[in-house]
């Protein structure tokens, strides 16, 4: 009796022990998850604040990476399709002619919400954009109310913009000294 008691014993323990050890696995495994997702969300804040950053810096060139080889763009003035673009060399091309026109290009990017599904995510950035150019001869400031809604793909552990919906929602232009 006292052999099974010390068998059963042992079994206990030995059974504790398995399920602590499963219990910390669990709990680590869960701690890399909230890591990975915390370190995802940051790579998809600097991924949309560099884009804004070329932007101002007028690089196009540079911006156009920041999309997938087959990426797009759909831009939307007043609800009515002013863009759609697809690819590197198309993005970086007609970003680059209409930044051309601008002296001064100014991005302040607000709120941004993201959802990550393993290797793919989507969000959501509002932006402020002031632009000044000259226009008919005229100094002008136009500010426009902007907001991005991106499909997101990370790829080699690096996260690119696979595609963007640029709703520009409203507008001031006006003469500037």
């Amino acid at each position: 009796m006292k052999q099974l008691l010390f068998a059963f014993f042992i079994i206990a323990a030995v059974g504790g022990i398995m399920t602590s050890c499963q219990n910390k696995d669990d709990n680590t495994l869960a701690l890399e998850k909230r890591i990975t997702e915390l370190e995802d969300r940051a790579a998809i804040k600097n991924l949309v604040d560099t884009f804004a950053t070329l932007s101002d810096t007028k690089e196009a060139e540079l911006q156009s990476t920041l999309f997938t080889e087959d990426g797009t763009v759909k831009t939307y003035s007043d609800g009515q399709l002013a863009a759609d673009l697809k690819g590197r060399k198309q993005i970086a091309e007609v970003f680059g002619n209409f930044l051309n026109t601008l002296q001064t290009v100014y991005h302040q990017s607000g709120q941004l919400t993201v959802t990550i599904d393993g290797n793919k995510a989507t969000g959501v950035n509002y932006c402020q954009v002031t632009m000044i150019g000259e226009f008919n001869g005229t100094k002008t400031i136009t500010m426009q109310g902007v907001r991005y809604n991106d499909e997101y793909e990370k790829i080699n552990g690096r996260w690119y913009i696979k595609n963007r919906v640029s709703n520009f929602m409203w507008r001031d232009v006006r003469p500037i000294q």
